[in-house]
């Protein structure tokens, strides 16, 4: 079935629920129609190809589908944040055949790692570290685990200091970020919290960066920005000399947002506000 068929078999099913009303139905036709735009700009969305393995949503088919396109160099990765080792951007590519690191504050989840994957572990293929990461520490880490040089992948999920970790990593050149951003703030607003470094991430709404504030971060480090997942989770940025012309133009904020959907990542009422945004605490 054709893509705009799939569409309008979406529509027809929810003009036909009764449980929705007019205005619910105005708001998802609306996306649904956001959305069909995005997928038919000459067929180089990243969306149609999100799929879930091990990702927390859509980030697996996503990545396999950027290196697809960009090619991969030595199969290596770099994750920071990778939970319980069970569901992170990284775990499809480990069981793949790709090789790398693993970095996460919680001293739990790594020791759960590093007795689910043993085998990998002793074998050099993963490397697990449990650290509390920050801008002054994480570049030493990164290179003391013996990474260095060219990567195809790194992963950043903190919910924080992200795009500070990101300028402050230097020891690498990934050929592909993946980090969140904070679909609150929209397309166009360039905002980051504050840096703190000894930050915890209270469940609400005060973390991470705008999309544009980390457009222009990463442009400064020489990436683009080449999409963004469903959810309005995770943007994925490729370095700027493998981008050519194989993804979406401009790239920029405004033209790949979108917006929080976090209901598909089993959020059913998103972050809830904190002050800590508005107050600049």
């Amino acid at each position: 079935m054709k893509f705009s068929e799939i569409i309008r078999t979406i529509k027809t099913i929810i003009k036909n629920f009764r449980d929705i009303g007019k205005i619910q139905q105005t708001v998802i036709f609306s996306e649904i129609e956001r959305l069909q735009k995005i997928y038919a700009r000459d067929g180089a969305s990243l969306i149609p190809y999100g799929r879930k393995s091990y990702s927390q949503n859509d980030e697996d088919g996503i990545i396999e589908e950027i290196f697809r396109r960009i090619g991969h160099e030595n199969k290596r990765f770099v994750e920071i944040g990778i939970g319980d080792g069970k569901e992170n951007n990284t775990l499809a590519l480990l069981l793949a055949g790709w090789k790398g690191l693993w970095i996460d504050m919680n001293a739990g989840s790594i020791k759960d790692v590093v007795k689910n994957w043993a085998g990998l572990i002793d074998s050099t293929t993963l490397t697990a570290i449990a650290f509390r990461v920050d801008a002054a520490n994480i570049d030493r880490i990164i290179a003391d685990a013996g990474f260095r040089g060219e990567v195809d992948l790194l992963s950043i999920d903190i919910d924080g200091n992200d795009a500070y970790i990101f300028e402050a990593i230097k020891c690498i050149s990934p050929r592909c970020v993946v980090i969140e951003y904070n679909a609150k703030f929209g397309p166009t607003l360039d905002y980051c919290i504050p840096y703190s470094q000894d930050f915890e991430y209270d469940g609400t709404d005060a973390f991470g960066s705008s999309l544009k504030h980390l457009q222009n971060v990463f442009s400064r480090r020489g990436y683009s920005l080449v999409g963004c997942n469903l959810a309005g989770v995770n943007a994925f940025f490729v370095r700027s000399d493998l981008v050519t012309d194989k993804f979406i133009q401009p790239y920029t904020a405004e033209v790949h947002y979108q917006p929080p959907r976090y209901h598909l990542s089993g959020y059913v009422s998103g972050h809830p506000s904190s002050f800590r945004v508005i107050s600049g605490i």
